[in-house]
Order: structure tokens, then sequence, then C-alpha cells
């Protein structure tokens, strides 16, 4: 997949936004993330959440099966490795948290992602997941002909059960930053979803494509 970056993140249909500025915020806020702790994300792309992170005060590293990844992030330590096939390299017990967003759907056997995350998180260390939600996008699910495993909430959360993780936790999430602080308002959006058909106006977009947010723990 040389040219998934190029092809599919390309500026025209994916330009660069303040959204991964957002998210990261949000996130490292959300958890309790401290700065200092090492984050490792898999499947990092272009780098816009990695360097958002690095900017919150986190030590950052990144892995991605693409080459390109490199070339977008030039100014940072990114490893080209596919998870699938290869482990991550780096010892075990290293990062304080491991991030991903929209990956791990992309692997056949998800499993050997998540053996892998275990082992390079340090014991008490989080791990967070955003992930297509497979009820919500299953009409244009596989428009990424590169989707292989879809997740529900509850596959989700038994997936990281079932690999030694505790206090799992996941839920619904929409890509609406206004909805992070105004949770209230997401019936709202839920009926947006419902009626409007597929656009690309962000406002209902976002309301129709529902992600999953997981957090977990190594013991």
């Amino acid at each position: 997949m040389s040219n998934y970056l190029k092809v599919v993140y390309n500026e025209k249909d994916r330009p660069f936004t303040d959204y991964p500025s957002k998210l990261a915020k949000y996130l490292f806020d959300r958890y309790g993330l401290r700065q200092g702790e090492k984050l490792l994300e898999i499947g990092c792309g272009r780098g816009e959440f990695l360097a958002n992170f690095n900017r919150l005060g986190l030590d950052v590293k990144g892995a991605d099966i693409s080459p390109e990844a490199v070339e977008f992030n030039k100014d940072m330590d990114i490893r080209v490795v596919d998870v699938e096939s290869q482990p991550l390299p780096f010892s075990d017990n290293t990062f304080d948290i491991v991030y991903s967003k929209s990956v791990i759907e992309h692997f056949y056997y998800p499993e050997k992602y998540v053996k892998e995350v275990f082992r390079v998180l340090k014991p008490g260390g989080i791990c967070i997941t955003l992930v297509p939600e497979w009820e919500a996008n299953m009409k244009i699910y596989f428009d990424d002909f590169t989707h292989r495993t879809p997740f529900t909430a509850i596959s989700l959360r038994d997936i990281y059960l079932m690999h030694g993780f505790n206090a799992v936790k996941v839920e619904k999430f929409r890509q609406l930053p206004f909805l992070w602080k105004f949770p209230v308002l997401n019936p709202i959006c839920a009926f947006i979803a419902m009626v409007s058909p597929r656009s690309n106006i962000k406002l209902i977009r976002f309301s129709k494509e529902i992600m999953l947010l997981s957090s977990c723990k190594k013991p």
C-alpha cells in the first residue's frame, strides 16, 4: 500500500484542517495525559495527530505501514512496519499511551495488533482507539477497499478484554467538536443523521459517520 496516503489522504479529498489539534487536546484532557509521557501512534499517516500530541508536551513516536509516512514526518521518529506480519520495533513496556484512529479495522487479524499494543505498553499504560462503528457506516464502509474487519461496540470491547486489558470502556463518538463540549446536543445530530441523505456537509457527514472511542489499560 505504498500509495495509500497519496490516494486516500490526498490534500484535495482530505485537506489539512484544525480537527486533529482539537481531537488531540480533547483526548489529552479527557484521559488525563501528562507532559513527558511517551506516546506511540500506530497508523500515524500524515502525522497530524502525532504533531499535535507533541505540541501538548508528549514524547511521541509513530509507526505506519506506508513508507510515505516518513516523508510526511521528517522531523519525527517514524518506523515503517506491517504490524500484522511484523512486531513493532520497540521494546516491551516502553510507552505510557498507544493511540490509533481508523487503523484497527484495516487488519485481517486485529488480534495481532492488540497483542503488540499490550506488549509495548507499560503496566498501567492506556490504549486509546478510534474506529468506525459498523452499524452506522456499513453503507460506505467498503468505499475504502483496505477495510478488513468491521467493529461494533461489543466486538471492540471483547477483543481488548480477551487479550489481557482491563478498565475497557467503549462509546459511540461523533467527530463534531461542539458535541464534546455540549453532549446534550447529540439527539439533534442523531435526528439529522436519520433524516438526511449522504452529504459532504460536515454537520450531516459527521452526524451520520459515527465512530467508536475506546480506552483500556494494561494491568
